[in-house]
């Protein structure tokens, strides 16, 4: 066990995340030694110099006399960053990563950092504003001892998440999966409705249900830091694939709609259900209920003047996963609270088979919803070039623009999916205590049975006798 009075943290970059692991780990009883860039020392030291954390002024003096060191910088720039910093590791610490994509940190790692240090990286499957605890939370050791893998191990356990060990192929694949389509739906329905000049809470086509949860999560989004998304796709390696095969599906789920091919778009849209939630599709498993979404609303619209909508970005998802032959439940091992929501509207508009033909004879009659769809449509391909293009500049500028457009409601959209969120966490909480419930009755009941068992045989045995 260590002595946490005496071991040390280092955390290079104060940013949201950074300052999130800091307070857990000062919280835990460790040393932790932050800094940030070097014009930014001031501001740290007077706004968390009385935390009791130490301030230092570089990556320099963090990494000569920090235990576990952890990078917290963008993916963008981790490369740079442990070009700079590495040569200066404490001999034999244990360093780490933040970034949500891992090939670039573990070739800089491989690259930069002394043979003498260990690396066992992390990644916190959320986002800076929910607690570490009981979230998800990636352990991947790349280059350790069996000591020092469990030092790690241990040190991280001071965030209380739930840990899942991967390698950082398995990493980069998963997160892929989970977030690369769902992070360009969401981004491109800001960026949608920034093109026609509307709030969605003004627009009927998004007052009530699931809609709500679409646009909370893409206020979320927007009220974070562009290059946390920019990262996971224009990064990593694997995401394209999963990027292209959305855009191409929801091309050809619009060709459909307004070529008026309807057997066609009917076809792809039940192949893409059975695939994924099978014939029986009644029993939901993730989503809340109707009457719980509809009072999650930033809306001042009455319910009764909604519109129906096609949900085309749902639609898109889910024979995106039918045609890369991959199931979204295989991933919830590493959910991400966005790709949670999504797989939960996902799921709840196909296991609801007169929600799911509203969404389709929506699309295929409604002209007024074509027309809306249709920018949807150009922004998904916008994005899905810029991300092609690998420009972290046409990015940000994109993701500030919208984020500007909705500025005024990024921080009650934000407060809003986290309650959204912890609704979910408490519903699942709940069927968890009913399940180990009715375990606990079935095994009483068990223990019972044997006991009764054990009876009769006590009284054939004394009959014998």
């Amino acid at each position: 066990m260590l002595n946490p009075k005496k071991y040390e943290v280092g955390i290079i970059g104060a940013g949201d995340m950074g300052m999130l692991y800091a307070k857990r780990f000062k919280q835990a009883g460790y040393v932790v030694n932050l800094c940030d860039t070097p014009d930014r020392y001031d501001e740290l030291l007077s706004k968390h110099g009385q935390l009791g954390i130490n301030i230092m002024r570089d990556g320099y003096a963090v990494s000569r006399r920090s235990d576990y060191i952890v990078y917290s910088v963008p993916a963008v720039t981790i490369g740079k960053v442990v070009e700079e910093y590495g040569r200066a590791t404490k001999v034999g610490a244990i360093v780490a990563g933040q970034t949500s994509v891992k090939t670039p940190e573990i070739e800089a790692f491989a690259q930069y950092l002394p043979a003498d240090v260990h690396i066992v990286t992390c990644h916190s499957m959320h986002g800076p504003n929910i607690d570490t605890k009981g979230q998800p939370l990636a352990i991947i050791r790349y280059r350790s001892s069996d000591r020092k893998y469990r030092e790690a191990v241990e040190v991280l356990g001071a965030l209380e998440s739930r840990m899942i060990y991967l390698t950082y192929e398995e990493h980069d694949r998963i997160t892929a999966d989970t977030q690369a389509a769902t992070h360009l739906s969401f981004i491109s329905l800001g960026t949608a409705w920034s093109l026609q000049g509307y709030h969605p809470w003004l627009n009927p086509q998004f007052i009530s249900g699931i809609n709500n949860v679409k646009v909370a999560m893409a206020l979320r989004i927007y009220a974070s830091k562009w290059h946390v998304y920019a990262g996971l796709a224009i990064m990593n390696p694997l995401a394209k694939k999963q990027l292209q095969c959305y855009v191409e599906s929801m091309t050809d789920l619009y060709k459909h709609m307004v070529a008026g091919k309807k057997q066609e778009f009917r076809e792809l849209v039940h192949q893409a259900a059975d695939f994924i939630f099978g014939k029986d599709r009644r029993n939901k498993k993730i989503l809340l209920e109707d009457d719980i979404l509809d009072q999650l609303s930033l809306s001042q619209v009455p319910k009764e003047m909604s519109r129906p909508n096609s949900h085309l970005s749902l639609l898109s998802a889910a024979v995106c996963w039918y045609r890369m032959n991959m199931s979204p439940y295989d991933n919830l091992i590493c959910q991400t609270p966005p790709f949670r929501m999504w797989l939960g509207i996902v799921e709840y508009l196909f296991c609801n088979e007169e929600m799911l033909e509203e969404s389709i004879e929506t699309a295929l009659e409604d002209r007024y919803t074509q027309a809306e769809d249709l920018v949807f449509y150009t922004a998904v391909t916008g994005w899905g070039q810029c991300i092609a293009l690998g420009s972290f500049e046409g990015y940000r500028a994109r993701f500030e623009k919208t984020a500007a457009f909705l500025s005024h409601k990024l921080e009650e959209g934000k407060d809003l999916s986290t309650m959204i969120l912890k609704k979910l966490t408490d519903k699942e909480e709940q069927e968890q205590q009913v399940q180990e419930q009715q375990g606990q009755g079935q095994q009483g009941q068990g223990q019972q049975g044997q006991g009764q068992q054990g009876q009769g045989q006590q009284g054939q045995q004394q009959q014998q006798a």
